[in-house]
């Protein structure tokens, strides 16, 4: 157990290139970027509509890219389904949905998950154990998990959640990587019980992180809560387009999911 300091300046990530060459300006180029997990093979690229660019996104957009996601993820329904621009801009969000108390992250993972419960006050400790997350008032946990590769059972999932629900917590679920993951041990179907959140990204699996796109899946109201933190034209219009195309295409998915498994 670690108790962790929760600064509230960000960490310096994996990813930034700029600011590798700055440290290292004689290094030989290209940089080989073992620092990010986002797909080498983007989704193709096509030609957006003028209006994508031209006009607000329509609502009508936005419902019809969660509905995509809804299915494309295993939800019950759009209802479910917060679509933001990254995953990013939604965790300090969620990690206020519960009053402050004692938020525990099952490490080690990302630094991000701590630094936002900190700045949403939060006393924030670090864990290695999964079964010290009952403890919580707000647990983390990224499944899989980056950077060992950690699965956590479906099960364990839900039951946990059930102990947070009853005393008033919750239970965020990072599956950031479960586009190439065990789609079995997801919690998407289950958000609907209440007491947790799930968040899926759109720009690692399908190589697309400029794109900046991702979701909060949760029951309805705390659906309706997010969504209203975040407003009217949240997610651009060129972010809506790809998310509807590459969300739909299965057989791309498919495909792609096949060939990383075959690099690796």
């Amino acid at each position: 157990m670690k108790l962790l300091s929760g600064a509230i300046a960000a960490v310096d990530h994996g990813g930034s290139l700029g600011r590798a060459s700055a440290l290292f300006p004689h290094a030989p180029q290209p940089f080989l970027d073992l620092s990010t997990g986002i797909n080498p093979h983007s989704y193709p690229l096509f030609d957006l509509p003028a209006t994508a660019l031209s006009r607000l996104p329509e609502p009508g957009r936005l419902r019809e890219l969660a509905e995509i996601a809804a299915k494309a993820y295993g939800a019950r329904s759009a209802a479910h389904v917060v679509a933001a621009p990254g995953t990013q801009i939604l965790l300090p969000r969620v990690a206020s949905l519960v009053k402050p108390g004692k938020a525990l992250v099952l490490g080690p993972t990302y630094a991000e998950h701590a630094r936002v419960a900190a700045i949403a006050g939060h006393a924030v400790v670090e864990v290695g154990d999964f079964d010290a997350l009952a403890d919580a008032d707000l647990a983390v946990l990224v499944n899989p998990n980056n950077p060992d590769g950690r699965v956590i059972e479906r099960d364990r999932l839900v039951g946990l959640a059930a102990r947070l629900r009853a005393k008033g917590g919750l239970l965020v679920v990072d599956e950031a990587f479960m586009d190439v993951g065990p789609v079995q041990h997801s919690l998407a179907g289950d958000v609907g019980q209440g007491g947790m959140v799930v968040l899926r990204s759109f720009g690692k699996f399908f190589g697309l992180a400029g794109v900046r796109l991702g979701f909060a899946l949760a029951d309805q109201l705390t659906a309706e809560r997010l969504e209203a933190q975040l407003g009217p034209w949240a997610v651009a219009g060129p972010a809506l387009e790809y998310g509807i195309r590459a969300l739909a295409d299965a057989e791309w998915q498919d495909d792609m999911r096949q060939g990383l498994a075959a690099d690796a």
